[in-house]
């Protein structure tokens, strides 16, 4: 996949991260010196892996891009071959019709993207520009090779959206609900800043919610086993509901508790001594991220505060920059949850449909931009003149 220019750099797809080495793999993934997110770890990958969310069955046949130079790792992308569009948070369903419609086909796709976390960060690791343009350009190749339709590389950094414009990769726009701490020394002090409305409605929110209850925070071996237990069984209910199917299993979040269980915050609410609630966030060097929430019993604001209100003092009291709750959710823009854009880039083949999104997006991305642009106007902060 290498052009002559950059001969002594080869590019390889590979079918399992346990083949990749950890160490390569998180120094490319986290370089030293910037901000750490969980989610593009060797481990949390794996993880994945291990547990067969993804790989065979899932729709998710794992096919990393792995750049060497000799016997050096100087580049990769968590890439995926996929037959459906499940998992994504990015929605391409329309596209997939209008081929099926045209008498093309669709899947196999390759997604660039962590699986089943819509949450902004790097998915292009390179150790320079050059290795990073070649791997955007080798994603295609490899659909090619693979007989893709496709290559989409969702959540990624605004850079690395704006650099895969530029390499021919349609530009598409979104919008979720993050918090920013703007050096809050409490909650009050954040509280302070809303209008004196607002400002009233979280505090009886947070009162109803935790009136009779006892609300824990479970960090490291404090998550016992008895604990994951209950927070599966939360998470089965809320994803039986709200997507017919979870995507992952109890498997899955026994190696997180074992792994990464000091990347693992469990906010749980009990009553009489018996879990009634929990909500799983896993905390990178500056931000928190909201995974999966659930309870056996419907609470009224329980929700908001174990997977709104408990990440901002968290995220207060570690000195954390960021909370990021997870997609969608436009009641978080009355709790102080600002609208913030989010990216996705994508390459299509057929150049028919190619051109048909190209219009689409066209029109979508001023659309995302104004709407961003109108929610700030409903924010509950003071507006003072």
């Amino acid at each position: 996949m290498a052009d002559g220019a950059r001969a002594k750099i080869d590019i390889t797809l590979t079918p399992a991260l346990k083949d990749v080495d950890a160490a390569a793999w998180d120094a490319l993934a986290n370089p030293p010196g910037e901000r750490r997110d969980p989610f593009v770890t060797h481990a949390f990958l794996s993880t994945l892996e291990d547990s067969r969310c993804v790989g065979s069955d899932s729709g998710w046949d794992v096919c990393h891009l792995i750049a060497h130079e000799g016997d050096v790792m100087v580049g990769a992308m968590p890439l995926f071959a996929k037959t459906h569009s499940y998992g994504e948070y990015v929605f391409d369903h329309a596209w997939a019709d209008a081929m099926r419609r045209a008498g093309g086909r669709y899947y196999p796709k390759l997604q660039c993207a962590v699986p089943f976390t819509p949450s902004t960060g790097r998915r292009i690791f390179a150790t320079n520009a050059g290795v990073r343009d070649m791997l955007i350009a080798g994603a295609k190749e490899a659909a090619r090779k693979l007989e893709a339709s496709s290559v989409h590389i969702t959540f990624p950094t605004h850079d690395e959206w704006a650099r895969s414009g530029e390499l021919g990769y349609l530009q598409r726009t979104g919008v979720q609900f993050h918090w920013t701490n703007e050096g809050y020394a409490s909650f009050d002090d954040f509280l302070a800043a809303l209008s004196s409305q607002k400002r009233k409605n979280i505090r009886k929110e947070r009162q109803r919610a935790q009136d009779g209850l006892t609300i824990l925070r479970l960090e490291g071996d404090a998550i016992t086993p008895a604990y994951w237990d209950f927070f599966f069984r939360c998470y089965m209910d809320t994803g039986a509901r709200k997507w017919g199917s979870p995507y992952l299993n109890r498997t899955f979040f026994h190696l997180l508790g074992d792994r990464m269980k000091n990347d693992c915050v469990l906010f749980v609410a009990e009553e009489d001594g018996r879990p009634i609630a929990s909500a799983l966030n896993l905390v990178g060097s500056d931000t928190i991220y909201g995974r999966y929430w659930g309870c056996t019993r419907e609470v009224p604001f329980l929700h908001f505060e174990l997977c709104y209100y408990q990440a901002m003092d968290y995220a207060i009291e570690h000195d954390l920059r960021l909370v990021e709750a997870g997609a969608q959710g436009e009641h978080k823009l009355l709790r102080g949850y600002a609208p913030t854009a989010t990216y996705s880039a994508h390459w299509i083949e057929h150049r028919g449909l190619r051109d048909a999104v190209a219009r689409y997006l066209a029109d979508e991305r001023p659309a995302v931009a104004h709407e961003i642009e109108a929610l700030n106007e409903h924010t509950p902060f003071r507006k003072d003149d």
